[in-house]
């Protein structure tokens, strides 16, 4: 199995490359963006060193899935996939801020009130509460976006006293986050999972707001399986849960946390094969689909480069 943990392509039309954690983004002409999928995969805002072989293809085709269910709330960026790692789609102005949904206290939130934090960006939480506890109703807690390093949590009320984000606009986002939340619950639940939290991020192209990047995927969101979820609470238990929060888990147990001085642990051939299965499970458990490994062509960086370019072609 080999991994794409780099990709320099050079498209018609192509003005620039981004690359991100686990995506680069070709901006075509300024109107397209390609995006793929590579199999890097971070944790602590830090890239580690080796790739998962079909992690690319998982998020990629998870993303894709949510992006049509859920295109009746709002219009996204997405055109096609034509590449089980790649999709395109049309260029929007992203919002400098996510909106991270949470339908339950778990993750950084639950570090942070177990700390003995009461409020979340600006949002006041109950007193008396248990890790992996169920909010009243979901709650949004916004961070900004950052082009490098951490992304940092923000309020509501901060973000538009500084104009990150206009009053209508950022109102039509936590709509737009809340009815997409709900959806992804409800489709979790129909497959026997509880979507505890998520990230959303939205732009603007010609004054109206698109849904973009990847949605539900295990690396923007955390799942649990409803089956045993009220017993291992009672019990204060961990939840048996779909998402990235192993690899975050695994390297916690080593050492790392992403803090000045650490070493990220070696990362075997044993550890990574784990992993890929892991996303494998993810994928099969959220789609209700059986995950089909793209071809493992010797040189999967041509595939995705034919591909592509047979897609811009006709755009």
């Amino acid at each position: 199995m080999k991994a794409v943990v780099k990709t320099n392509f050079v498209f018609p039309k192509q003005k620039s490359l981004y690359v991100g954690k686990v995506r680069d983004v070709y901006n075509i002409d300024d109107r397209y963006l390609a995006m793929v999928v590579s199999d890097r995969i971070s944790a602590f805002d830090v890239v580690l060193p080796k790739g998962i072989p079909y992690k690319g293809q998982v998020l990629n085709q998870i993303a894709s899935k949510f992006l049509d269910a859920t295109a009746d709330i709002l219009p996204n960026w997405k055109i096609a996939t034509p590449d089980p790692m790649v999709t395109v789609g049309l260029k929007c102005e992203g919002f400098k801020v996510e909106m991270i949904v949470r339908g339950y206290l778990a993750g950084s939130a639950w570090r942070e009130y177990k700390a003995g934090a009461r409020t979340l960006c600006g949002v006041p939480l109950p007193e008396g509460m248990v890790e992996n506890q169920k909010f009243p109703t979901p709650i949004i807690t916004p961070t900004t976006k950052a082009d490098e390093g951490h992304d940092e949590n923000i309020s509501r009320d901060e973000i538009i006293s500084t104009g990150l984000v206009s009053r209508d606009d950022y109102e039509q986002l936590e709509h737009y986050a809340l009815a997409l939340f709900e959806r992804g619950s409800k489709m979790a639940a129909e497959k026997g999972l509880i979507l505890v939290d998520t990230k959303y991020e939205f732009g603007n192209r010609d004054g109206k707001i698109y849904l973009i990047d990847e949605i539900h995927t295990p690396d923007s969101s955390r799942y649990f399986y409803a089956d045993g979820y009220e017993e291992r609470l009672a019990r204060g238990e961990h939840q048996r849960q779909l998402s990235k929060e192993f690899v975050r888990e695994w390297l916690m147990d080593n050492g790392f946390q992403g803090r000045e001085g650490q070493q990220v642990p070696e990362m075997t051939d044993a550890i990574v094969s784990s992993i890929t299965d892991r996303y494998i499970e993810l994928y099969e458990h959220i789609t209700g689909e059986k995950f089909v490994k793209a071809d493992d062509c010797a040189d999967i960086e041509r595939r995705i480069e034919t591909n592509v370019s047979a897609c811009l072609a006709k755009l």
